[in-house]
């Protein structure tokens, strides 16, 4: 990202954005207090600058057939630098693996993975994750149920990015 600084008027429109990224230019330069130009402008700026970083639908992983959701926490044999890229280019190559995080402490990483069934998952497991090179163990937890889910950034809390630099 650039060295770009945000004003309230592009906070606005990444708060709005974030509620709604399907709202047309002249929606959001209505509800933001500027003309739809400048707010098409500042939009792709913020684009450019890495503060938008895409446009997603959020899709229902149940009505999709994926009924189980797992959170892996995988610990390595080693954590020397190119032990921990390969294990990451790996991960990005495992479609059931939708975000995977590196950690500090007694857990390397945490994998939230999604699959159809748990057979599904079971054969992931056993067949890919365990058996990756450099997996000492692995824990798992599947998701009972789901209480919030909330992408993006808590923008109602207040507003760190004013002033800051990307």
């Amino acid at each position: 990202m650039s060295g770009s600084k945000i004003d309230p008027i592009d906070h606005k429109i990444l708060a709005e954005l974030q509620g709604d990224g399907r709202m047309t230019n002249v929606e959001l330069s209505r509800r933001v207090g500027i003309s739809a130009p400048p707010c098409l402008r500042r939009v792709r700026s913020l684009e450019d600058a890495g503060y938008i970083e895409g446009y997603h639908a959020k899709v229902n992983a149940r009505a999709l057939g994926f009924e189980v959701k797992v959170f892996a926490m995988v610990s390595l044999k080693s954590q020397a630098g190119e032990d921990l890229a390969a294990f990451e280019s790996r991960v990005r190559e495992w479609p059931l693996v939708r975000e995977c995080f590196m950690l500090n402490g007694e857990i390397d990483f945490l994998l939230k993975c999604v699959a159809p069934n748990l057979a599904t998952f079971q054969t992931f497991l056993t067949d890919d994750l365990t058996a990756a090179p450099n997996v000492a163990s692995v824990k798992t937890s599947l998701v009972i149920r789901s209480s919030k889910d909330e992408p993006g950034v808590p923008f109602e809390s207040g507003e760190p990015a004013l002033g800051q630099t990307a």
